[in-house]
This record gives C-alpha cells, structure tokens and sequence, in this order.
C-alpha cells in the first residue's frame, strides 16, 4: 500500500481558532482524506490523502462551501498569495472614529459634549458598513455553515451597538438620547488594528524559513567543456561542474574537485567557524564560499539537496499541530455558542433586573467582543513557529510540533557510542596473532582485511588503511548482523567479529583473554579473527584492537543534561570493557553494553518505564532505537574531508523526531532547552488567553467594561501571546557546564 501524499494548502480568511475547527471538519468530511490538520499562524492546511492529484479539486471546493478561499500550494510553480495590506482602512477607520470619542473625553474644565446625531452617523456609517464589511461577509459565512468565528461576534456587537444608535436618533422626541456610535466604530477599528499588527508580527513568525530561502542563489557559474557560462540555479543537474569564486554561495550540493577555501555555513549548521574545504570534500548549497576559487560537481539539486530537505523539515514542523492544541481546538467548537448565549442572558437580566435594555444591549455587546477567541487560536502555533525557527538557526531541525512538545518532558537520554559520543572514525592500535597460528602481525591483518574489502563499516575501513599491500577479497562473505563477518580464502573458513561470535562458534581464546580485557580497558574495542574447520571446531589466529577518539565537549554535553536533571545513558553493541570505560571517561550514568542493533529499541522501550527517554543516533543500526524513543535525536552527516552523506545517518534523520545537524553534542542539551522554552510560551500563551475571558466577560456583563475598552483588550490579547512568543527569537545556547 502506498503511503499518503501531502497537500499544502494556503488558506485566506481565518481569523480565529473556530475558523481552524470548521475548516478541518470540512476537509476531513472529504472522501479519501486520512488526515487533516490546520494551522491559523501559517494559514495553512496539511492534508494527507491516497491520491493528492485527484482530490485537490474537492478540497477546494470544501473549504469554499466553508467560507474561505484556498490555493493548492503543493502545485508545480505554486506561488505564495500575496496578502495586501490593511494599514489604509486602519489609518481610515481611526481618522473617523476618533472624532466620535473625542467629545467623550470632556474639556479642560471637565465639560462633556456630543457631536450632533446625524454628523456621528456620517462618521460612523463608513466604518461599520464600508471598512467593516469583511465581518459580515465573514459572519455570514459562518453562520451559512452553521458554526461561529470571531468575525461573526464582531458583526452581532457592532451591528447591535450601530443599530440601537439609529434607532435612538431616528425616534420621535429622543434627540437628546445618548448615542453609541463611537462604541461600533472605534470597536471595528480597534479589531482591524489589532489584525493589521498581529499579521505584522505573524510574519516575523516565518523569519527562518525566508532567511533559509533567501540562501539560494539564482545564478550559477558552470564549467562546460572549458567555457565558463552563467546559467539560472534550477537549471543545475547532478554532475555539472561548478565554479565558486570568494564570497558566493555554492549553488548545490557537491563535492570539491580543484581549490582550497573555507565554507561558511553558519545559516545552515548553526556552526559558527568557518569549515576549511579542499579536495574530495563535500559542500553543501546555500553556505559561503569563503577566500578561494573552488571546482565543485554537483551532487544533489533541487528538492534533493540538504538546504530543500533542511526547508521541508521546518515548513513541516511549523505546519503540524501540537498536542495541546488540538485540546484548544475542541473547546473553540463550542466558545462562539456559549458567548452569544452569554450575550443574549446579560440583555435580559438588565432588562429584566432595572428595566434598562440599551444598557443590556451595550453591555452584551462588551460581551460579545471581548470574548474573540483569536487569541486562543494563536496561542501555540506562533510559539512553535518561532520556537522551530530559532532551533534551525542554531543547527537543531525539529520535524514536527509533537517532537518539540515531547522533548520538554524528557528524564533520560540515551546515546549510541561510535559515531555519537566518539568520532566514529577508529583507528588500527594492535595487531596481535595467537601463540600457535603461524601468523606473524601482517599476515593476521591481511587475512581480515580480506573479509572486509567491500565493507563500509568504520573498523572494516580501520583493517583496510592499515593494510599496506594488496588485498585479496574472500569469496562467499556474509555478514553477522551485530556479530561480525565470515568468508572462505584459499579454502579456509574465516570469521571476524566479536567476542559474543566467538563463543558462538566454541573458539577458546583463553591464552589472549588477559591481553583483550587490558585493551578494553583503555577504552580499545577488541574484534577476533577465527578459522573454523570442516569438522565446525573452531580456533582463534589473533586479535585486533581499535581506538576511537571521544568528541571534544561530549564530556562537558553531558554534564550539561545532568545539571538540567537529567539521567545519561549508552546504548552500545562494542564489549562491556571498551563501553564502561568511555562510561567513566564521560560520567555517563548507566553503560548498557553488548547490546544487538535488534536489542537496542526494546533497551529503549524498557526505559521509558522511568519516563520519556531521547535517543541520540547517527546510524542505520541506531534508526529502530530512535523510533521507538519518545523523542529520537539524528545526527546528520553534513560532509566534511571525505565524509559525504551516509545513507546511515539519512535513516537515522528520518526514524527521528529532531536531527542535529552537526556533530556537536551540546546540541542535544540545547533541543531539550528550547523545547522547554517553547512549551513555556505556549502555556503562558494559553494562560493569557483564557485569563483575558475568565476576566473579561463578567466584567463586561456587569457593565464594568465598554465596547471600547474591550475591543481593545481583544485586540491587546492577540497581538501580546504573538509577541510574547516571538521573544523566543531573543534564545540563545547556553554556555559552560
């Protein structure tokens, strides 16, 4: 069965979190859709269904007969809608609302006055009925689809304030009646002020993902067949010859044929320091070429490369829906319904307590505007949105909204050893043949080698660059899954591989067991080489020891969690030895070792029993582990001298919630930090938005708060949980342990 297509979908008109609600029930009533999720900070919809091609139609046609407009962003050539700006009819609506309120603040001597009825109608009439038009349109929208947004509150209060106001001025003998003109009009203009400056701030929400597009070159400089030609980026293939002068920007991915220079690629890793580069070395498009002229073929373009895939993973994760949000969407069903039945109670109890029913009226309308829950609807995506941005600028992709919400509740992380806490780089340190087998130290090293000529396991590589002649591949080579690897040289049956594959095979090793347990001691991982006879006895030619260095900081990395609260572990497949010693040398808590690549997900799932537990990888072996972790941490292989990009680390980056793109262990201490800040935002957010209704709605029905003042605080209340959020922007790593 295939897996789902995603559809993007940009969608205009929402205005609050009862928009979101309706406009996922309606597309999730469309046959076919397995999932659909929206987000009122991006104003966008993700919709996961069989065949996309066939069903977008449909989809645009639900969120149509809902009351919106939409545009299928997931198109060849899609081009983002262009919102114009409303700063006109803000700047419009105040000029003729203020007016209406400025009689009302009294004189110098403390006399109050009012403009003449019909020149407070001339005045108010435009911005109910021209500048405010959106609401209704809007409302009845809504209504038409049985259900309520903010813009329909918006239309019943001013509509209810506006009308009752003609209908004093336009009543025989009520000329000297106050008026509430300046209540409706000053109400529509502090809403769309509210929305102009909350828009504003929602774009600077989306600030990571334009810097990261704004690194794309439009131009690059090709090499054909001697000549030097300038073509557009998306012409680039795999295989062109690019020329890179100082100071621009590689317009792919690729690997370095000719020059020396450095790279800056701070936007895309985090990494301050520039990274030196030569020959055989890899680059990644969008860094900075730094003070040479550098030759490179292009490996991977267009939505293949790292900066593309580095977009996606970010779009993605400001698209997706926390938790905590869909709890905020239920309530949005039923908050319209429940303040317009609010409104309607507080008319009659004044009507009904002192018979004032203007009074009621204009109090319900209070009611009615305060009680927007825009806020609410914005409360958690603005949060994730910068939060996820400010981690991709540090070098810390997050997939998704669940893996940063996750992260914040973590007790235990654990690691894989080689290639995450040490450099995954081993080097050959001893040789040693058994008393007995005929093998001087070279003879030993070549009959290994010869089992590992086509591995790309980091101690096969180790055998074969400390091989100085030539190797003659085995024949019949298989590989040990977690064991090792077995072949037939000139007849003789070998097998290389771990102490756990020698006892598997009966291979006594008792007369080199002393000397195996000193080198793991030192933190050296020991592999033993075995013939296995025809008769399936078998017996050990020698050992072989491996050192790999510890990451430099990956000491002071874990010190860091353990001064956040929390336990550190190792899950690694290496000798109890090897593992407890680098155990020591970090302060890891808990060294589980010899553990299978199979074992590792279940160590993980164990864990868990003690509270959610982050698994940090860089391997295909490590991909179930990661997967089974309640937030799995990838490293991803960026490039370097030779390095390249693994198809390990490209598994490991897709079973993980959130992949760090450099092999700086500080970066995991820093994912847990700001999915702690971020899990703050949102909950103070959410306590701000729910504090301005608990307050705010008895207050206004008791008429201790006018229409003005609260369509002010309706708008305050928007604008402030998208500020608070953006002050995410302002995190920064922390330093030291």
């Amino acid at each position: 069965m295939n897996a789902p297509a995603t559809v993007s979908l940009a969608i205009d008109g929402m205005t609050c979190a009862s928009c979101v609600g309706r406009v996922e029930r309606a597309l999730r009533k469309v046959p076919g859709v397995v999932s659909a999720d929206v987000n009122l900070a991006t104003e966008r919809a993700t919709v996961s269904l069989p065949n996309s091609a066939a069903a977008v139609p449909a989809l645009l046609k639900a969120i149509e007969d809902a009351g919106y407009t939409a545009h299928d962003m997931s198109a060849p050539n899609a081009v983002e809608p262009v919102h114009a700006s409303d700063g006109w009819r803000v700047a419009l609506a105040a000029a003729l609302s203020v007016p209406l309120v400025l009689p009302m603040l009294g004189t110098p001597f403390g006399q109050h006055w009012m403009l003449p009825g019909w020149l407070q109608l001339l005045l108010a009439a435009p911005v109910q009925l021209w500048l405010g038009a959106r609401f209704y349109r809007s409302g009845w929208k809504a209504l038409r689809a049985g259900s309520g947004t903010m813009d329909l509150l918006v239309a019943l209060g001013t509509t209810a304030a506006f009308g009752l106001s003609l209908f004093l001025l336009l009543r025989p003998g009520s000329h000297a009646a106050h008026l509430y003109f300046e209540s409706s009009a000053m109400v529509i203009t502090l809403v769309l002020l509210g929305k102009w400056l909350e828009a504003r701030a929602k774009r600077q929400t989306t600030d990571a993902i334009r810097a990261l597009n704004a690194l794309r070159p439009e131009t690059a400089r090709l090499r054909r067949d001697g000549i030097e030609v300038d073509v557009p980026a998306d012409q680039i293939r795999v295989g062109d010859t690019l020329v890179v002068r100082p100071g621009e920007r590689f317009a792919a991915d690729g690997l370095v044929l000719e020059g020396r220079s450095h790279a800056d690629e701070s936007l895309l890793t985090g990494e301050s320091l520039p990274v030196a580069k030569q020959a055989n070395d890899h680059v990644t498009g969008g860094a900075m070429n730094g003070e040479g002229l550098l030759l490179v073929r292009a490996t991977a373009v267009g939505a293949e490369s790292t900066l593309a895939r580095i977009v996606r993973l970010v779009e993605t994760a400001q698209a997706g829906k926390a938790p905590i949000q869909r709890l905020v969407d239920q309530v949005s069903v039923v908050f319209v319904p429940v303040v317009v039945v609010l409104a309607v109670l507080t008319v009659v109890g004044w009507g009904l307590y002192n018979g004032d029913w203007p009074a009621g009226l204009l109090n319900a309308v209070a009611v009615l505007v305060i009680a927007c829950p825009c806020a609410m609807g914005l409360a958690t995506p603005a949060a994730i949105m910068v939060g996820t941005g400010v981690a991709a600028r540090h070098g810390i992709l997050i997939k998704d909204a669940q893996a940063l919400e996750r992260a914040h509740a973590v007790r235990s992380v654990a690691f894989d050893k080689t290639g995450t806490l040490t450099e995954g780089r081993p080097t050959l340190v001893a040789a040693e043949p058994a008393a007995g087998s005929g093998l001087d130290a070279e003879a030993l090293l070549l009959r290994a080698a010869s089992l590992q000529t086509a591995s790309v396991h980091p101690l096969a590589r180790a055998v074969l660059d400390a091989t100085a002649g030539t190797v003659e591949p085995a024949q019949d080579v298989q590989a040990l899954p977690g064991r090792g690897i077995a072949g037939t040289l000139h007849g003789h049956r070998l097998q290389l591989g771990s102490t756990r594959l020698m006892d598997d095979i009966g291979a006594p090793r008792d007369e080199q067991t002393a000397r195996a347990e000193a080198l793991q001691g030192e933190g050296r991982s020991v592999s033993w080489l075995a013939e296995v006879q025809a008769d399936g006895t078998a017996h050990v030619l020698g050992l072989l020891a491996f050192g790999d260095r510890i990451k430099p900081g990956a000491a002071q990395a874990i010190a860091q969690l353990q001064k956040m609260g929390l336990r550190t572990l190792m899950i690694s497949g290496d000798n109890a030895g090897s593992a407890n010693a680098v155990g020591r040398q970090l302060g890891i808590d808990d060294v589980r070792a010899e553990v299978l690549p199979g074992d590792k997900a279940g160590v993980v799932m164990a864990l868990k029993a003690d509270g959610p537990v982050a698994m940090v990888g860089d391997g295909v072996n490590d991909a179930p582990a990661l997967a089974a972790a309640d937030v799995g941490m990838a490293m991803a292989a960026m490039g370097g001298s030779g390095a390249g990009h693994s198809s390990g680390s490209d598994a490991a980056m897709q079973a993980a919630g959130i992949t760090l793109m450099r092999g700086d262990l500080a970066l995991v201490a820093q994912a847990i930090d700001i999915s702690r800040r971020t899990s703050a935002k949102i909950r103070q957010n959410l306590f701000w938005a729910l504090v301005y209704n608990v307050i705010g709605i008895p207050l206004a029905a008791f008429g201790l708060l006018s229409p003005v003042v609260a369509g002010a605080a309706m708008a305050l209340s928007s604008v402030s949980v998208v500020t608070n959020a953006l002050l995410l922007r302002r995190w920064q790593p922390r330093t030291g342990g």
